[in-house]
């Protein structure tokens, strides 16, 4: 243990006495793994808010009846390409006979005008729902009240307006009870949505939410519809889902060993589709940016080498002295992992901070996480014992007769 401890002081001597040549060996360490912590992390971070954006929007204890469902190929574009729109009839049904469903809301979109005296938003979602609505977790409200089913059931001229709605329309006024207008017709705001996750800095809060009938009064019945359904637990969606996909079936009249004409979507759905899209490019960016820790370690065994080809003399005197060959191995070694594992420290440091700098002043988030830090860290020790593996082996092997004898 001596032994290592006085081999290893050696090390850092050597170091010490070549500032400039350790320096510049550094730089190549801190530029190439800084680029990889600053690329992980802003990639992590992204998918962190995908995920988080997915979850709030499709909820984890739900799912989505659509028209098509996941279509990923031609074949299946064709093969759904006929599927009839979902109707507020197929909601009923789903409600009718899902013994495992809790609830099932309809829900339609539209981009529409929202005024409010003066003031006047374009370009608004405009969100029509059902009465079961109330049951999804997505819905709830910051200020005021949701409209209760009745209001929904019975069409009444009520609204909740998304947070950033509410925000730009009425700034530091309450909304609660003002009368606003939607596609020119009067409604009243009853309550003010929490506010959702942003979105690459993009607010996912600009939208108003009103009864169906009222929807379907203002935009006619051409917007298609979107079903969610909610099993009673969480571990009842399989079962919540195929007693969907028998009312849906009856209700069609799909013939037995006829294909469903109608697909599901979940979260888990959503978030594994976007890791199929997204995972062959971060690898791709991850391995690129890679590539310069590769050069990083080569830059470090040619100087190195050119390192062990200045001190042959001296290597050759402490091996005539009884230095044994782990002995000279072990030194250069020491040298190289020091080297590198000072570059990836300083470069993880430069690279978390160029990301956490990114995220402050662009909406692409960054998330920097302890095993991004440590992975850095690793990997150049990794990188270091590799590429200074040669030039260590090399000093070590050194004849001390002919070593002394160069000039």
């Amino acid at each position: 243990m001596r032994r290592t401890l006085d081999l290893t002081a050696i090390a850092l001597g050597a170091i010490w006495s070549s500032k400039l040549r350790s320096t510049l060996t550094i730089l190549g360490n801190i530029v190439s793994v800084g680029s990889i912590i600053a690329v992980v992390s802003l990639i992590q971070g992204v998918n962190a808010e995908v995920s988080n954006l997915i979850v709030s929007e499709l909820g984890s204890d739900s799912f989505t009846i659509e028209r098509t469902g996941l279509v990923l190929t031609e074949a299946e574009e064709d093969a759904t390409r006929n599927n009839p729109r979902v109707s507020l009839d197929d909601a009923e049904a789903v409600q009718r006979n899902g013994t495992n469903l809790r609830a099932v809301m309809a829900e339609a979109g539209q981009s529409g005008e929202v005024r409010y005296r003066g003031q006047l938003l374009e370009s608004v979602g405009v969100r029509g729902v059902t009465e079961d609505y109330v049951d999804f977790p997505a819905f709830t409200a910051e200020r005021g009240r949701l409209m209760s089913p009745t209001e929904v059931e019975r069409d009444r001229g009520v609204t909740v307006l998304g947070y950033g709605t509410a925000e730009r329309l009425f700034d530091t006024v309450d909304p609660i009870d003002k009368i606003i207008k939607i596609q020119g017709v009067n409604f009243r705001v009853v309550g003010v949505s929490e506010s959702s996750p942003s979105f690459m800095g993009q607010s996912q809060d600009e939208f108003v939410i009103i009864p169906m009938g009222r929807f379907r009064k203002l935009f006619g019945a051409r917007p298609s519809i979107e079903l969610r359904a909610r099993p009673e637990t969480p571990e009842q969606m399989d079962l919540a889902m195929d007693d969907a996909t028998v009312a849906l079936r009856i209700e069609r009249r799909l013939r037995p060993g006829e294909d469903n004409n109608f697909g599901f979507f979940t979260a888990g759905t959503a978030l594994d589709l976007y890791d199929q899209a997204t995972s062959g490019i971060f690898a791709v960016l991850v391995g690129i940016v890679s590539l310069s820790l590769v050069v990083g370690g080569i830059v470090i065994m040619n100087i190195m080498l050119m390192v062990v080809s200045e001190r042959t003399r001296e290597i050759g005197l402490r091996k005539a002295l009884g230095a044994r060959r782990r002995d000279l191995l072990w030194q250069i070694l020491a040298e190289t992992v020091i080297l590198s594992v000072v570059g990836g420290i300083l470069g993880t440091a430069l690279g978390s901070g160029i990301a956490i700098g990114l995220s402050s002043v662009t909406p692409v988030p960054a998330a920097v996480h302890p095993w991004s830090v440590v992975l850095g860290i690793s990997l150049t020790a990794v990188v270091g014992v590799f590429f200074g593996l040669y030039p260590a082996s090399k000093a070590a092997a050194l004849d001390p007769i002919s070593a002394l004898g160069r000039t």
